[in-house]
């Protein structure tokens, strides 16, 4: 299946979910999920290179996460630690310019090392647009955002009433892309588990029950068609919408 370049997402965003219950189908460690679910992204990342969408952001920790049991955190940690390792050269062979998004500070000193080294190998890359979130939330990123616009005010740069929602979206993590325009979750829930919540305002929803690391080519390719098929009016009627493409 080839999709029409003018029906392709210039943005997707993923909430990678299932990789726990995938390990518990086989009888395996949760760990042996995440594990699974990092070679899903690894295809991913080269589906979306491959067919030229421009951004992909991944949902990999949230801020929520932490609740997880202690030893599973540490885990994802070291996991995390590892694919960067792993995978830093082959981003950069292959043109793909890496950001965490995320409040960073509460990772291992070794982790933030490697996250700011890898982000500086790929920061010139020219090809996708890859972010990884992690010990982000969609709450966090609005209070983040709103702080730094309390302080320009705070400061007499910024006149409160002359603030708009854009003068907020510069501050958001992902001011340097255009907003998703499909966000994808895996797994079967429905919802966006405060992943974007300011991003994702006219993004068309995709939900599938595929687990993660069971998400491949296929997968992604019946999100696409999906997207493919919808008319994305943005408040305008969908008369106006068609008349828009003739024009």
């Amino acid at each position: 299946m080839t999709l029409p370049l003018a029906n392709l997402p210039r943005h997707v965003a993923i909430i990678m979910d299932g990789n726990g219950r995938w390990a518990k189908k086989r009888l395996l460690p949760r760990y042996a999920g995440h594990t699974a679910g990092t070679e899903t992204v690894r295809k991913v990342v080269q589906f979306c290179t491959e067919i030229g969408i421009e951004c992909l952001t991944l949902f990999a920790f949230s801020s929520e996460n932490w609740r997880r049991p202690e030893r599973e955190v540490g885990m994802l940690m070291d996991l995390f630690l590892n694919a960067l390792q792993r995978e830093a050269n082959r981003l950069h062979k292959n043109n793909v310019q890496l950001r965490i998004i995320g409040e960073r500070s509460a990772f291992p000193q070794k982790l933030q090392d490697k996250i700011q080294q890898v982000e500086e190998l790929t920061a010139s890359n020219t090809g996708l647009k890859l972010r990884v979130a992690a010990n982000y939330g969609g709450r966090w990123d609005l209070v983040q955002a709103f702080q730094k616009l309390a302080l320009q005010a705070q400061a007499g740069l910024l006149n409160p009433q002359n603030m708009t929602a854009n003068s907020l979206a510069e501050h958001l993590a992902l001011n340097d892309l255009p907003e998703p325009d499909l966000f994808i979750r895996t797994g079967g829930e429905r919802r966006i588990s405060n992943f974007l919540l300011w991003q994702l305002a006219y993004t068309e929803l995709y939900f599938t029950e595929v687990l993660w690391p069971d998400f491949d080519r296929e997968n992604f390719q019946l999100a696409l068609q999906d997207f493919a098929s919808r008319q994305r009016r943005f408040g305008r009627t969908g008369d106006q919408v068609e008349q828009n493409k003739t024009c």
